[in-house]
């Protein structure tokens, strides 16, 4: 497998009640955070409802970060196309992708939150159906495509984009999945990547995994396409990291009954049907059930492990959910150390470090007599310089 990059899933997941201008900060400081300690991507979701995820424009908060970051790439993750009309969205993209200079990427699905799309006279089933229809068009107007077309929200008259992607030939495109075959399909047909945002968070997505690719090879078989580049697969993980396996328990104290009830008495998103009605029991759901590690840096290692083995194949990018489990500091320290001690594991970087310390070792005794000698022989010479003085 070539290097894996890693980056995080920003819904965000913030407890409501609490003040939205700072929460918003502390996201943006999280990103910052993560350019400085070298993740590769950062996915910013879009929400209008239920009083969490809080971010309405994925489009505005990676504007903000941009001008804070220096490498990281920063996707929508994703823009929900089913409630835009798609000229604006590939339009909007486009714009950010040169205010970035080729840093910006999309991600589309339908929306995750019905409270969402019935605010606009929406259903889930209507939803599903747009994404299809919208990544279409879309992906046309990418292509410098002109496009006449109806749909059920909105009509296009010869629409065009006037400005073509500072990225050539363009920008990441990514489409969301969970644990149904509807992502990996378009993704086939249309030739781009992949988000598995199911793909830790229950038993049927880390099943499904290694099956989503397969679709997404057999559709692109079937639509003509070149066999994709499993570089473009990105899967969606839960973590949080600690010195110890004791205080990573500790941490998550602060936040993660909150996340818990969130999902499974505020968000209607049965696709998140998270277990446990104590602190313990949770925790233990997370780890006991495979979907995510709450420990050590030998627990992350051994999730991102198990999730390559069960890819079959590998993928492109780790992206770590981001949530309020522990407090804002312990949280920047979860991703440090999985930058400071994961990320060599799985990007070629540890294995030249740890040959090094190996030959220096093996060698060790052999190199240090020679040092001995070395140093007797200069004294000796020394010694001989003064007896020839006197």
């Amino acid at each position: 497998m070539s290097r894996l990059r890693f980056g995080t899933f920003l819904a965000p997941f913030h407890a409501a009640g609490q003040n939205p201008t700072l929460a918003l900060q502390r996201d943006l400081e999280l990103v910052e955070h993560l350019d400085r300690l070298g993740y590769d991507e950062a996915w910013i979701g879009e929400h209008h409802s239920a009083g969490s995820e809080i971010i309405a424009s994925p489009e505005i908060f990676i504007a903000a970060a941009a001008e804070r970051t220096r490498h990281i790439k920063l996707g929508t993750g994703v823009t929900s196309i089913a409630y835009h009309n798609p000229l604006w969205v590939a339009d909007r993209m486009v714009m950010l992708d040169h205010l970035t200079r080729g840093r910006s990427m999309l991600g589309v699905g339908p929306g995750s939150l019905p409270t969402d799309s019935a605010m606009i006279g929406l259903n889930p089933t209507d939803t599903r159906e747009l994404l299809d229809v919208n990544l279409d068009i879309i992906m046309r107007l990418l292509r410098g495509e002109v496009v006449t077309q109806t749909t059920r929200t909105h009509e296009l008259r010869e629409a065009q984009l006037q400005l073509r992607p500072y990225t050539d030939p363009c920008f990441d495109v990514a489409v969301a999945a969970v644990a149904s075959p509807t992502g990996p399909r378009l993704a086939g047909r249309h030739g781009t990547g992949l988000l598995s945002i199911g793909a830790t968070l229950t038993q049927d997505g880390f099943d499904a995994l290694a099956h989503h690719w397969n679709v997404v090879e057999e559709r692109a078989a079937h639509y003509g396409r070149p066999t994709p580049d499993r570089s473009g697969w990105r899967l969606v993980g839960l973590m949080h990291i600690a010195e110890t396996r004791e205080q990573a328990y500790r941490d998550v104290e602060f936040g993660i009954e909150q996340w818990f009830t969130y999902f499974q008495k505020v968000a209607a998103f049965p696709q998140m049907a998270v277990e446990g009605g104590n602190l313990k029991e949770m925790i233990d759901f997370i780890n006991e059930a495979g979907i995510g590690a709450i420990g050590t840096v030998e627990d992350a290692r051994a999730q991102v492990q198990r999730l390559v083995d069960q890819s079959n194949g590998g993928f492109g990018a780790m992206l770590l959910m981001g949530h309020d489990w522990a407090n804002p500091e312990a949280t920047k320290r979860s991703y440090e150390l999985i930058a400071q001690q994961v990320f060599p594991n799985f990007q070629g970087q540890a294995e030249s470090t740890l040959a090094a310390k190996k030959r220096a070792t093996d060698t060790r005794e052999a190199h240090a007599a020679t040092q001995l000698t070395a140093v007797e022989l200069m004294t000796e010479r020394y010694q001989k310089e003064l007896a020839d003085k006197g």
